[in-house]
């Protein structure tokens, strides 16, 4: 008998939080002392799970959706204070990689310059103790051989270099990441973009998959046309997928894709979900959205490969923007939970997004990465939707009302991006669709107060959602 989809029978709830937004010294969020104090919070609070952006080396922009591997972890993730717990930093080197701190929000340039020098330093001092040799390295390279060459080659660096030795300290850092997360009982939600970038190491490593010209170059780009975000639509620029040679390869890279996926997170969000059935593709010389076509995918067949590894699919479907009864049927094909979204819901009384439309197997969310902060959606909401909401809600601070509302919701998990438990304004926002430059450099101001996490325990245990705290994973 197959198993069951993991949200199952199980009412939960989490944060979206994305690693670089944590405080911290280094002028970034990493996967640190403060990612550990995060989930220590997670669990006093009674959160089951923590949802996170992609965490791939990231591309134009600095944005995580424009990753330039689908396999490697981005280099500023990696935590300076753990290298210098395991003596391959000084503290005088550590004392010098310092930035600014939470609050400030992520200088990405300032930021890599000075972790780059940190981290040449800590591979100095491993190379020098034969760390390269070791054990724990070389099952690194075993377990990473099936994607860190390609991605070496491409960067022209050195097997043992800087580049090799920042991946195995991700890997490193991911692992202790993980079972302290399973050990509190907290399982971790990753984000897997539907589309990789055409100036990355996947692209380079098999042109074969994507439609290219003889220049290498994309015949059609993605994006999605003129809606609610932006009047010309978004044109994201990337290549479009050659399906009849994933086909004939059995998917495979995508089959390693989820692979190394599961290898960080326990659940992931499939991005894009509506592009598996239809996509929208872009004639790589217009320069916006307007002039897309909307093309059937292979989704079906891909969706059928994953299946036949892993069995149930630990996925949560992204079934934003152009939904059909098609996108719908193949979502539900494989039992994947869609999404709700509750700034969405307010806009007339019928608004699927409502919570009493929710369904049960699916994830509620107040707002997503792309979304406003609550307090922001409120202060630029018309005055019929603010009715609506109050009507609903009833009175207090919005965020503190949207909090009930999701909460009570149908829908198995429940998520609340950090902003809304800060009760932040639009100035906290991570990303406008669209806006290009100067997205995704949000940071908390301090770590979450100990003395709010009893306030969140009563108000997921209210709403059947608290877990016993710091119970292990089985």
């Amino acid at each position: 008998m197959p198993r069951p989809h993991l949200l199952r029978g199980t009412r939960g709830a989490g944060v979206l939080l994305h690693p670089t937004s944590l405080p911290g010294g280094h002028g970034i969020g990493d996967l640190g002392p403060e990612a550990h104090r995060f989930l220590e919070w997670l669990s006093l609070a009674g959160f089951a799970w923590w949802q996170m952006l992609p965490v791939g080396p990231v591309g134009p922009g600095n944005s995580p959706y424009a990753s330039t591997s689908s396999f490697a972890g981005e280099e500023l993730l990696v935590s300076l204070d753990h290298l210098a717990e395991d003596r391959l930093l000084t503290s005088a080197e550590l004392r010098q990689a310092r930035g600014a701190g939470g609050g400030a929000g992520v200088s990405f340039g300032s930021a890599r310059d000075r972790k780059r020098r940190a981290l040449l330093c800590a591979r100095d001092r491993f190379a020098a103790r034969r760390g390269f040799g070791s054990q724990a390295f070389r099952r690194f390279e075993r377990a990473s051989a099936g994607w860190l060459p390609d991605y070496l080659g491409w960067l022209g660096a050195d097997p043992h270099g800087l580049d090799s030795f920042t991946q195995f300290c991700f890997a490193q850092d991911w692992s202790r990441l993980r079972d302290a997360a399973h050990a509190r009982g907290i399982r971790l939600i990753g984000d897997v973009p539907i589309f990789v970038d055409s100036h990355s190491a996947d692209v380079a490593a098999h042109p074969e998959l994507f439609r290219l010209d003889r220049r290498g170059q994309p015949t059609v780009v993605t994006g999605v046309p003129p809606d609610c975000f932006s009047a010309t639509g978004q044109r994201w620029g990337h290549p479009h997928y050659r399906w009849s040679a994933h086909r004939a390869a059995r998917f495979a890279w995508w089959r390693a894709r989820m692979r190394m996926a599961l290898t960080r997170f326990d659940l992931i969000r499939l991005d894009h979900f509506v592009g598996f059935h239809h996509a929208y593709e872009i004639p790589a010389s217009a320069p916006d959205a307007r002039r897309g076509v909307w093309k059937k995918q292979a989704g079906r067949e891909l969706l059928g490969a994953l299946a036949g590894e892993f069995g149930a699919l630990p996925l949560i479907a992204e079934d934003l923007g152009a939904v059909t009864a098609a996108v719908t049927t193949l979502r539900d094909t494989f039992d994947l939970p869609g999404m709700r979204v509750m700034h969405h819901a307010f806009w007339s009384g019928t608004n699927g997004d409502l919570p009493h439309h929710h369904p049960v197997h699916s994830v509620a969310y107040s707002g997503t990465h792309d979304n406003n902060t609550t307090q922001g959606w409120w202060g630029r909401l018309d005055r019929a939707s603010k009715g609506r909401f109050r009507a609903l809600a009833g009175a207090g601070k919005p965020h503190e009302a949207m909090a009930r509302l999701l909460m009570s919701s149908p829908a198995t998990l429940a998520i609340v991006p950090a902003q809304d438990i800060l009760g932040l304004g639009a100035s906290a926002r991570m990303n406008l669709p669209g806006a290009g430059r100067h997205q995704w450099k949000w940071r908390m101001p301090s770590p979450l107060a100990t003395s709010t996490a009893s306030h969140w325990r009563a108000l997921l245990a209210a709403s059947g959602r608290a877990t016993e705290s710091g119970r292990p994973l089985q």
